[in-house]
């Protein structure tokens, strides 16, 4: 049979037209799903935007609190617990309400945009001991400057939040996380150190602030460390939250006797702390001896973890050091110090924090008794310096705290203030 009569036998064939008929619509079909993602992914990639933002970022956190205060009225919500301090001194629970994980859609400037939130079960972040999570934001357009908005905004709200506080920061692995609830900025009056010595402090760093591009014309490298030395209780630590206050700066305490820091957590802890940060290291005399107090016991030169007296040098003025960094260094005990640890370079001013002076005890009695004469305020330092014992400010404050409001018994029982 000619094939010319086979092919036309098969069009009046019945079953080859109906599954002719199916191969076709199923072709059509397989096209137009592939035409259908086809044209998506072309859709995707050149008519929408998307950002995505890991639980890694320090943006984070600012774009959920962010989107749960203007971007959305969603149902489905996560709690974070916060605590704050008022002006009076009272500890505030505040909840905020941020996305739970899930796809959430809002308005923003005539944008349409969704946010999905992430959260793997399966990948946690060991360091932090919270689960991976990321925020995805996808809108239509191609307008990137949208998102730069929107995470300024964010980072803009939480410094709102955290204006006229002090954030305390502590090391947690090898990141910095807040610790307890952001604190009032204490007065840098507030502490009264010897006549000139705080000034004289407040002025160098700030000068330091304001100078890296000094620093980067002569190739030096731009970071500065103050040692305060001096007995217990005189206002080391005191001042130092209160200069954090002053500039505006955050506070990262660390501790370097803690069991486990090594040489390369603290150097890279060093070189991610929190930018307008001060760096403290208090006792550092704790964490290591002097190479001569040490001979004896070679065992208590190692500190208690596995962080080397080498490691903190190399961490504080080596070659992989950070610049763009404070450091503030305490001890009750200087000579305990290896010279090493001092020299300039990793220690650029050592001032001492001595007990309290004519000048201070006159001061912190005004302060304590603003309506007082100064009369009065003299008569107090000179009965204290009679005595010819040392007292701490820490002493005096207390001393203080248990006559209020009655100056005249301070003056009257000068000889009940506790002396070293």
């Amino acid at each position: 049979m000619p094939l010319t009569e086979v092919i036309a036998s098969l069009g009046t064939n019945p079953y080859f037209s109906a599954g002719a008929g199916l191969f076709g619509v199923g072709m059509a079909a397989a096209v137009l799903k592939r035409g259908t993602q086809f044209g998506t992914i072309l859709f995707r990639r050149h008519c929408m935007i998307t950002l995505e933002v890991t639980s890694q970022d320090k943006s984070f956190h600012w774009l959920l609190q962010w989107i749960s205060r203007y971007g959305t009225r969603t149902q489905h919500l996560s709690v974070e617990t916060t605590f704050n301090q008022t002006d009076t001194g009272k500890i505030n629970t505040q909840f905020a309400f941020v996305p739970s994980p899930g796809a959430h859609f809002f308005n923003y400037r005539g944008y349409w945009i969704r946010v999905e939130r992430n959260r793997e079960k399966q990948m946690v972040n060991f360091q932090a001991g919270l689960p991976f999570e990321t925020v995805t934001m996808t809108t239509v357009g191609r307008n990137r400057d949208l998102f730069f908005e929107i995470l300024d905004e964010s980072r803009k709200l939480a410094l709102q939040s955290q204006e006229g506080k002090t954030i305390m920061y502590t090391a947690m692995g090898a990141e910095w996380r807040p610790f307890g609830y952001p604190r009032r900025k204490r007065p840098i009056d507030s502490v009264i150190l010897d006549k000139g010595l705080s000034e004289k402090i407040l002025q160098d760093i700030r000068e330091f602030i304001d100078s890296p591009k000094w620093y980067m014309e002569r190739g030096i490298p731009y970071r500065r460390g103050y040692l305060l030395h001096g007995p217990p209780g005189c206002g080391k630590s005191s001042y130092i939250t209160a200069l954090a206050g002053a500039l505006d700066y955050s506070i990262c305490v660390l501790n370097l006797s803690e069991k486990g820091l090594s040489d390369d957590r603290l150097n890279y802890l060093l070189t991610v702390a929190p930018e307008q940060s001060i760096i403290l290291l208090e006792d550092v005399d704790a964490a290591f001896l002097s190479r001569d107090l040490s001979k004896e016991n070679p065992a208590m030169y190692q500190g208690m973890g596995r962080l080397t007296f080498s490691g903190l040098l190399n961490a504080l003025d080596g070659v992989a050091s950070a610049e763009a960094r404070i450091i503030f260094m305490t001890t009750n005990y200087i000579d305990r110090l290896d010279p090493a640890l001092v020299r300039p370079g990793r220690v650029d001013m050592k001032e001492l924090v001595d007990h309290c002076t004519d000048y201070q005890l006159t001061q912190m009695f005004l302060r304590f008794y603003p309506e007082e004469p100064e009369s009065h305020a003299a008569e107090f330092a000179r009965l204290v310096i009679s005595t010819g014992k040392p007292v701490s400010a820490a002493q005096v404050q207390g001393f203080f705290m248990m006559h209020k409001t009655d100056p005249d018994t301070v003056l009257q029982n000068v000889d009940q203030l506790p002396t070293i």
